[in-house]
């Protein structure tokens, strides 16, 4: 896009003119500038997982919301679905409250089975998996900002499909990402691939022209 108009016309303008004009190639070029200086490629941490891998369940990070499918061999009342509550912890038959922050559904069997030998069971065999991924936000120039369930290998582009598409006013070039477990935005530039996890909340901002 030309922001800047002709010689001979931009001398042509009134004083005036030309001086809010001189104010609107400035805040504009900024803006661009700005825009085009927090756009990154996003870069996946060597320990996060990527959203397509089959090994997801096992390897996933509960928290909040999840829910997971708990097997306990030869005990169906002890056996269900149970959600992270909370507080991060899982509210057990038997045993009560079960820490569940930041452990994989292995390792949430793992404290099941060994709190289960704490005299509750011989020799229990506890099996975990997640059930039901804590949900994913989309915010800003969505056609319907809100919650929304979390599907595997789950694109940017798939979680605006989710809330309408974009309004007419959205930048389609960069989003504002805040993964789950980051206290902060990061402006993303929009790709095929650029995927998202669960809990993470996804800002489509006004675009500048």
């Amino acid at each position: 896009m030309n922001l800047f108009p002709p010689a001979e016309q931009f001398r042509s303008l009134p004083k005036m003119s030309r001086v809010m004009a001189h104010k609107y190639i400035f805040l504009a070029t900024l803006g661009l500038a700005t825009a085009c200086s927090e756009v990154q490629q996003y870069q996946a941490s060597p320990g996060e997982v990527a959203p397509s891998a089959p090994s997801l369940s096992q390897r996933y990070r509960l928290a909040a919301g999840d829910k997971v499918r708990i097997t306990v061999f030869n005990e169906p009342d002890l056996s269900g679905e149970f959600q992270v509550a909370p507080d991060q912890t899982i509210a057990f038959p038997l045993i009560g409250h079960i820490d569940a922050s930041g452990a994989s559904a292995d390792e949430l069997a793992h404290r099941i089975t060994a709190r289960l030998a704490q005299g509750y069971l011989n020799n229990p065999i506890v099996t975990a998996e997640v059930s039901l991924f804590r949900p994913f936000y989309v915010l800003g120039e969505v056609n319907h900002p809100g919650e929304y369930p979390y599907t595997s290998s789950l694109t940017v582009l798939q979680a605006v499909a989710a809330a309408e598409g974009f309004t007419y006013r959205a930048n389609k070039r960069v989003v504002l990402l805040k993964r789950a477990n980051s206290g902060h935005e990061v402006a993303v530039e929009i790709t095929s691939d650029l995927h998202v996890f669960p809990g993470d909340t996804v800002r489509i901002k006004e675009r500048y022209f």
